[in-house]
C-alpha cells in the first residue's frame, strides 16, 4: 500500500463517470462569450530532476540521449535553460501583442532561480498557480511530507511573485490526500483533473470544492508524448479544438485550455504556430481569455454549489 494512504482501505475520492451527462448546463460566460480560453504557461526550468539538486537522475529532454540517467546530461540541461533564458520571454511578448492574460503553473524553485520571470508575472497581472516546489511525485508521498511541500511552495511563490498561489497543479499529479491538504492550506480551487470542458464541484472535507479541469490534449507536451510531429499539426490541432468548442458554445458555452511550456512552445517555429492560432481565436467574437483563478472565482459567484 502507498505510504500516502492514511488507513487500510483508504483509496481516496470516488470516481464520477457521468459529470454533467447528456445535458451540459446552459451557462453564461462574461459578456455572453461562447467560449472561455485559458492559456497556461508551465514554468519549470530549474525545478526539473537534476543531479546538482540531489535527485538520483537527470530529466529527459525532447531528443534521445546516450547519457545514463545517473550522470549529468549537459545537453539536456541546456535545452531546459533555453526555456528560462529565451522561450518564456518569446511567449510573454506574444501574449502581450494579443493582450491575453495567462496562468503560470510555476514551480517554486524555478521562480526562485529566475526572479525576472517572477517579476514579469507580477507586472503583467498573471496568475501564479502552484506547480509544486520542484518536480516531485506526490502520488506516493506521505501526507505530512506533502503538507510540508505545499507550505514550502506557497511561501516561496509569495516571496518571489508577491502573491500566494490559490490554485494547484503539480508536475506529476496529485495524491489521494491533495485536495484535503489544499483546502487546509487556504487554496481556492485546483486543476487536478482532465475530465470535462467546464468547471465543476467535488466534495472535500464535507464542503463543495471547485475544480477547473486542465488539458494534456491541447498541449505542446504532445510533441514529447507523440501525436504532434510538425508545426502545422500543432497549429491545426489547436484550431480544430477551438472551432469545435466554439461551435458547441452557441448552445452550451465551453472552456478550452491551452497548455504551453517555455522550452517547447517558446521555440521560434512553434511560437509562430501558436501566434497563428491566437490570431484565429482573437478573430472570433464572443471569446473570453481568462486566468484560471478568474474562471474559478466567476464559477463560484455565478454558479455557486447547490
Amino acid at each position: 500500500m502507498s505510504a500516502a494512504a492514511e488507513t487500510p482501505g483508504d483509496h481516496g475520492p470516488e470516481r464520477n463517470f457521468i459529470g454533467y451527462g447528456p445535458t451540459p448546463p446552459k451557462i453564461e460566460w462574461p459578456n455572453g462569450a461562447r467560449i472561455c480560453v485559458s492559456v497556461v504557461i508551465n514554468y519549470e526550468e530549474g525545478a526539473e530532476y537534476s543531479l546538482l539538486d540531489g535527485t538520483r537522475r537527470e530529466s529527459a529532454g525532447e531528443v534521445a540521449s546516450p547519457v545514463p540517467v545517473h550522470l549529468r546530461d549537459l545537453n539536456m540541461e541546456s535545452m531546459f535553460e533555453y526555456g528560462s533564458r529565451a522561450g518564456v520571454w518569446r511567449l510573454l511578448r506574444l501574449l502581450d501583442r494579443y493582450e491575453i492574460p495567462c496562468t503560470f503553473f510555476g514551480s517554486a524553485l524555478a521562480l526562485e532561480r529566475n526572479p525576472h520571470v517572477a517579476k514579469a508575472i507580477a507586472q503583467r497581472g498573471d496568475e501564479p498557480c502552484g506547480h509544486g516546489y520542484r518536480w516531485e511525485e506526490y502520488h506516493d508521498m506521505p501526507r505530512e511530507q506533502e503538507r510540508e511541500r505545499i507550505r514550502m511552495t506557497v511561501e516561496s511563490i509569495q516571496k518571489s511573485v508577491g502573491e500566494r498561489p490559490l490554485g494547484w497543479f503539480p508536475r506529476y499529479g496529485p495524491s489521494i490526500n491533495s485536495r484535503e491538504l489544499l483546502a487546509e492550506a487556504g487554496f481556492l480551487y485546483d486543476n487536478l483533473a482532465f475530465n470535462d470542458d467546464l468547471p465543476y464541484y467535488v466534495t472535500v472535507n464535507g464542503k463543495p470544492w471547485p475544480v477547473v479541469p486542465y488539458s494534456l490534449e491541447l498541449n505542446d507536451g504532445r510533441f514529447f508524448r507523440g501525436g504532434l510531429y510538425s508545426i502545422e499539426s500543432f497549429e491545426q490541432y489547436l484550431r480544430d479544438g477551438f472551432d469545435c468548442l466554439y461551435a458547441e458554445g452557441a448552445e452550451t458555452p465551453k472552456m478550452m485550455t491551452v497548455g504551453l511550456h517555455c522550452r517547447i512552445a517558446g521555440t521560434p517555429a512553434r511560437s509562430m504556430a501558436l501566434e497563428r492560432f491566437l490570431a484565429h481565436a482573437k478573430s472570433h467574437p464572443g471569446v473570453w481569455f481568462a486566468r484560471r483563478l478568474d474562471i474559478a472565482r466567476y464559477w463560484l459567484e455565478r454558479y455557486p454549489p447547490k
